[in-house]
């Protein structure tokens, strides 16, 4: 069987080495010139580092390199890749700098027709068949960048609007007025550098989110809070169980305390009230659609002076003042601004796909319909990887690779589509009400990650035995712990290889039924 893989991150690569270790064909198609993913160093803006620690970042066959720092560089986690593809062998199903302009279903026998062709070129157009289809573009892989009334005239006056990851030297901001507009991981982080160099640096924001320092009081790594199990069940699941029951039953008096008790330690290490920053609405809403680790910098410089935040502002026009290019505020409040670098979120598209099948992908809000957050119902040939954005979104990809496998070599048992369909609209609601609609899509777990490993895995008959995920709920997880999950796959689902074949096939139907 051919597997055509698009995208080059950690989705992509981690499905290329375990489809081909399930002995499956594999070309990964990148359009970036390096593999990376949000890592490459097309995307990197100043600033960029991880929001985990090295020790819970990374997949699950190969740690990051004792030498990295706790926190790594983006140029570390792209050097990590490459160290990837270079210890699983996979450079030659690489295809770098090719976009995929097009994928076509020809139809449930013939598989796909993928066009593709060198990045940035019209032409020439190569077009293959492939058997199935692994979608890990990324959700973070399309930048949103706002439509500002007035850029016209703003452009005239050598005004610059861009996405962060379309700024890649901080000297472009030497000595010029900066605007960066939003407040999540990639506006704060590119803000700091930018104020070390810049005339003024401003900070819009529509609103303020909730930040964890890296060390609680200074002291207590944010990983012993949040990146364990103990630490996810502290929010409220849209199924609980053993604990997690407790915890939100009978016990949750001790959990808001628990909650509270971080968030008030978490506003006075970071100076919120005395800078005016404390987010509207409780801490525990932190984890409502992202959780935002304080970027190193950010609040010093605030409280110095060299970055000035406008909270609960919008960009209302870009204009041109006293000749120099210009924002206006919600408020009123003009600001020069030579550049405005936006950190505003991103857009969920699978522009290679033809609009008849996004439509059978997506509900009518644009959520993408994802069994497991892989498979899409009732379109054949297709999975996705990476469409399970976590706190441990490398091993959550890595672990939705190997359910795609193992699907591929027959090795699951899905319920009927009907079902599948009820239980994921009933997931999309829940998702929905508890983040007033921002999950990305459907894609974006946080903070339930190690609830979505479990069912995968559970689906699978895979997962972790008991003392090892016990252990899970008071230390930070490891994904060296589950380095043997995809050799534990292949043994399970050797004997039904050699009995079907092509599992996509009839012979594969018939079995289902």
């Amino acid at each position: 069987m051919r597997i055509a893989v698009v995208g080059a991150g950690f989705a992509g690569l981690s499905a290329a080495k375990v489809l081909r270790q399930g002995g499956f064909d594999v070309t990964v198609f990148e359009k970036a010139p390096d593999v990376g993913g949000v890592w490459s160093r097309t995307r990197r803006y100043p600033g960029l580092h991880t929001q985990n620690d090295k020790g819970t970042y990374h997949l699950s066959d190969l740690p990051m390199p004792a030498d990295y720092p706790q926190w790594p560089s983006g140029a570390q986690v792209q050097r990590y890749l490459e160290s990837y593809v270079e210890t699983f062998g996979l450079a030659d199903a690489l295809r770098l700098s090719t976009e995929v302009v097009s994928a076509e279903l020809v139809n449930h026998e013939t598989g796909w027709l993928i066009s593709s062709r060198p990045a940035g070129a019209p032409e020439p157009l190569t077009m293959e068949r492939y058997d199935h289809l692994v979608v890990a573009n990324g959700i973070f892989s399309d930048p949103l960048v706002p439509t500002f009334d007035g850029h016209a005239a703003f452009a005239a006056a050598g005004g610059r609007v861009l996405a962060a990851g379309e700024f890649h030297d901080v000297e472009e901001a030497r000595g010029r007025n900066v605007l960066v507009v939003g407040y999540g991981k990639s506006a704060c982080d590119v803000t700091v550098p930018v104020s070390e160099v810049a005339a003024a640096t401003h900070v819009v924001a529509r609103g303020l989110l909730w930040k964890m320092p890296r060390k609680l009081g200074g002291v207590l790594n944010y990983k012993y809070l949040l990146l364990t199990r103990m630490g996810e069940a502290l929010f409220r699941y849209l199924r609980l169980r053993g604990f997690e029951r407790f915890l939100h039953g009978p016990g949750d008096g001790l959990r808001r305390s628990m909650v509270d008790g971080v968030g008030a330690v978490a506003t006075r290490q970071l100076r919120l009230r005395q800078l005016g920053l404390v987010p509207d609405g409780a801490f525990e809403d932190i984890a409502r659609s992202t959780v935002s680790l304080v970027t190193e910098g950010f609040f010093e410089r605030v409280a110095d002076g060299r970055i000035t935040v406008h909270r609960d502002q919008t960009i209302t026009e870009l204009l041109v003042d006293g000749g120099r290019p210009a924002a206006r505020l919600a408020d009123g409040t003009v600001l020069t601004a030579d550049l405005v670098i936006c950190g505003i979120g991103f857009r969920q598209q699978v522009p290679f796909l033809d609009e008849a099948v996004r439509a059978r992908l997506q509900d009518e809000a644009g959520n993408f319909l994802l069994h497991r957050q892989i498979l899409p119902i009732g379109v054949p040939r297709l999975t996705f990887a990476g469409y399970n954005s976590s706190f441990f979104s490398p091993l959550s990809a890595e672990m939705a690779a190997v359910w795609t496998a193992a699907y591929l070599r027959g090795g699951i048992t899905l319920p009927p589509e009907d079902v599948m369909r009820a239980e994921v609209r009933a997931r999309l609601a829940w998702m929905t009400a508890r983040t007033g609609g921002r999950h990305a899509r459907g894609t974006a777990i946080i903070p339930f990650s190690m609830h979505n490993i479990d069912e995968v895995l559970d689906e699978l008959g895979l997962n972790l035995g008991p003392l090892t995920r016990a252990r899970q709920w008071l230390f930070p997880v490891d994904p060296r712990s589950y380095r043997h999950v995809t050799a534990r796959m292949l043994r399970r689902t050797s004997e039904r290889v050699s009995a079907i074949g092509d599992p996509e096939g009839r012979k594969m139907d018939k079995i289902r039924r």
